[in-house]
């Protein structure tokens, strides 16, 4: 994470509330230690108005300490790939791939996170069971044969532009 982004105060929300990734991440961690400061990370501070009733109950220190060891665990623990895809309507919704990826992933029963992975100890069941990262879209069906050619086609249009293709 840019590190400008991990200097935020009492006034501006934090980087978790504009990542749901790095939410549940922190959940699980906070969830881990059973540290009472959950109940406040699951508030969502990117409301002016909330943060103005709410904010005296944030430490930002600890919240930056947070924020911190989820980018440490995602820079040493995590790789990401992905395929350039020309739309929207590619990626999301109705004809989008998002879904059905999500679905044959949480429907694969050989794809199980570790003991160890962290969200063994996030406080939502979805996460724990499915072994993923995320709550949505866990019961869509998988990749289809159109949903198969579109990623085939992403693949090969990105492997001829080596300055999006990831290794």
């Amino acid at each position: 994470m840019n590190e400008s982004k991990m200097n935020f105060s009492s006034n501006q929300p934090a980087p978790h509330e504009r990542s749901i990734f790095r939410a549940h991440m922190g959940r699980a961690l906070l969830n881990q230690h059973r540290d009472g400061y959950l109940k406040i990370w699951k508030i969502d501070f990117t409301s002016r108005e909330k943060r103005e009733k709410l904010g005296y109950l944030r430490d930002i220190n600890k919240e930056k300490e947070i924020e911190s060891e989820i980018t440490r665990i995602l820079r040493n623990n995590f790789t990401f790939r992905f395929i350039e895809l020309e739309s929207q309507a590619e990626r999301m919704g109705k004809t989008g791939i998002e879904s059905p990826i999500i679905g044959t992933l949480a429907h694969c029963r050989l794809c199980r996170p570790s003991a160890n992975w962290l969200g063994n100890y996030s406080p939502m069941q979805q996460i724990r069971e499915s072994g993923l990262w995320l709550v949505q879209h866990l019961k869509s069906k998988g990749i289809d044969e159109r949903n198969l050619n579109t990623i085939l086609d992403a693949i090969k249009r990105n492997k001829s532009h080596p300055s999006t293709y990831v290794s």
